[in-house]
C-alpha cells in the first residue's frame, strides 16, 4: 500500500513538472521509471527495518521487474542480481544502470553501509 502511494506521488510530480520543463515524453517516462525503481528499493529497506527481517530485491530477467522476497526464500529460474537489506537498514549495495531511448543512462545506487538509495542524472553512453 505504501509503495502504491509513493508511486502515485511520483507520477503526479512527473506530470506537473514535465510540461514546464519541456522534456520529451520519452524522457518523462524514463525519469518516472527511475523514480519507481528508487522508490521500490527505498520501500524494501523501510520494510526490512520495520519488520526486523532481512529482505532481498531481485531482478526477474523474463518480465524485467524487481521482485521483493524474504531473505533466503527459494528463488525462481531467471531471477538474478539479488540485493539484500538487513533489519538494521544496511544493504549489500547495488548499482542499477537504467538505459533509456536515446543516449541517456540513469544510475540508481544503493549504499552498502547506510542502505541509502540515490539516483544520478543521465549521462551520455
Amino acid at each position: 500500500m505504501e509503495l502504491a502511494v509513493v508511486l502515485a506521488i511520483l507520477a503526479i510530480a512527473a506530470a506537473v513538472v514535465a510540461p514546464g520543463v519541456g522534456r520529451s515524453a520519452d524522457g518523462v517516462r524514463a525519469r518516472a521509471e527511475v523514480g519507481a525503481v528508487a522508490a521500490f528499493l527505498r520501500s524494501a529497506r523501510e520494510q526490512a527495518v520495520s519488520r526486523r527481517q532481512a529482505l532481498e530485491v531481485r531482478v526477474d530477467d523474463e518480465s524485467h521487474t524487481l521482485v521483493m522476497r524474504h531473505a533466503g526464500q527459494a528463488g525462481e529460474a531467471g531471477v538474478r542480481a539479488t540485493r539484500a537489506f538487513s533489519p538494521h537498514g544496511m544493504s549489500t549495495g547495488a548499482r542499477f544502470a537504467i538505459a533509456t531511448p536515446g543516449p541517456r543512462t540513469y544510475v540508481v545506487t544503493v549504499d552498502a553501509l547506510t542502505g541509502r538509495v540515490s539516483t544520478a542524472r543521465p549521462t551520455s553512453s
